[in-house]
């Protein structure tokens, strides 16, 4: 086997070739990962690999924006496998055509749900925990979703309560994986 074949077949992460978010070819690891054996994931849509279809969406169009400046993409969310089980994910990806970022792109995935547990959230509450481990304050974060400040406030509250986070700084550490963090739901 050739350096390329070996490195692919064996590599530590997922690695996936993907055509406007179908997946076309995909290494063991991913299907591991993922779940199922690598011939499942021939032609399937990554729709199917979110926890919901507003993910799918959201995030679609946040990778779409970025990978127009910089054809490499990269974030932490939540994903989830074919048996329907939800957890963490490291995603890495490079657009292969410039002018339309999804047409074809290379993506890697590592499984980091050990550094972090899945709460069940709804899809709103992800992406205002998301916002909030990216420094955003609730004022631009309610900007961004088109509500108000107060319901960002709210939404955080929510947050705290789940994951047993006393402040934003604690929710932050927590979600982020950083080590001597441990609130309780």
């Amino acid at each position: 086997m050739e350096f390329e074949t070996l490195a692919i077949q064996f590599a530590p992460v997922g690695i996936a070739l993907t055509e406007r978010r179908i997946v076309r070819n995909c290494n063991p690891a991913f299907a591991e990962i993922f779940g199922g054996q690598p011939e499942e994931f021939t032609d399937l849509d990554l729709v199917q690999l979110y926890p919901s279809i507003e993910d799918y969406i959201r995030i679609g169009a946040t990778g779409l924006d970025r990978m127009r400046e910089d054809p490499v993409y990269s974030d932490e969310r939540i994903m989830r496998r074919l048996d329907d089980t939800l957890f963490w994910c490291r995603v890495r990806g490079r657009s292969l055509i410039k002018d339309e970022p999804f047409a074809r792109a290379i993506w890697t995935f590592i499984d980091i749900s050990a550094e972090r547990r899945v709460f069940d959230l709804s899809p709103r509450e992800r992406e205002v925990a998301m916002h909030t481990c990216q420094g955003r304050t609730a004022k631009e974060i309610a900007r961004d979703l088109g509500l108000s400040h107060r319901t960002i406030e709210q939404y955080r509250a929510q947050l705290f309560e789940k994951t047993g986070a006393a402040n934003k700084a604690e929710f932050v550490a927590f979600f982020m994986g950083m080590p001597g963090t441990n609130p309780q739901p």
